[in-house]
């Protein structure tokens, strides 16, 4: 398996974990004054969101990156305050199509396009899913923690 193959299979993880968060544990805090399981999930529906649609799909269509410098924790904040105008139904479905967007836009790019450096050498799509990836995994890694001190 070749390294796109292995990061996108890694990428494609959160989709699986997403989908099997339960109902009972979507309100907890991972800690006193933390996010909540549905914060992490709205969090990172916004940055899905916004890459695909300031990067990927720019890529894709072979258009100017519109990405930019952002205040992470306001995006972050305003990220969560999204999160409670959805259900939880609402916010993993729309988790699903985000990343799914991004995975089959990635899948079909060409091997340059996938190391090529874009926006001054900001931006590549590897370094985007290896940074997103570990993003991921340490999100999942709070969510895990909290669900086997519930238990």
């Amino acid at each position: 398996m070749n390294e796109k193959s292995r990061l996108l299979e890694e990428f494609k993880e959160w989709i699986s974990f997403v989908s099997e968060i339960r109902e009972m544990d979507w309100q907890i805090t991972i800690a006193e004054g933390k996010w909540s399981v549905q914060d992490i999930v709205s969090h990172i529906l916004l940055w899905d969101k916004y890459f695909f649609e300031a990067a990927i799909s720019p890529i894709l269509n072979n258009t100017p990156l519109t990405l930019t410098h952002m205040d992470f924790e306001q995006f972050n904040q305003d990220a969560i305050e999204y999160g409670k105008t959805k259900t939880k139904e609402e916010l993993i479905k729309m988790t699903i199509q985000y990343r799914n967007m991004i995975l089959e836009s990635i899948e079909s790019f060409e091997d340059d396009k996938f190391t090529k450096e874009y926006a001054n050498g900001k931006f590549t799509v590897i370094s985007y899913l290896r940074d997103f990836i570990w993003h991921d995994q340490h999100h999942i890694r709070q969510i895990d923690e909290l669900k086997r001190k519930a238990m």
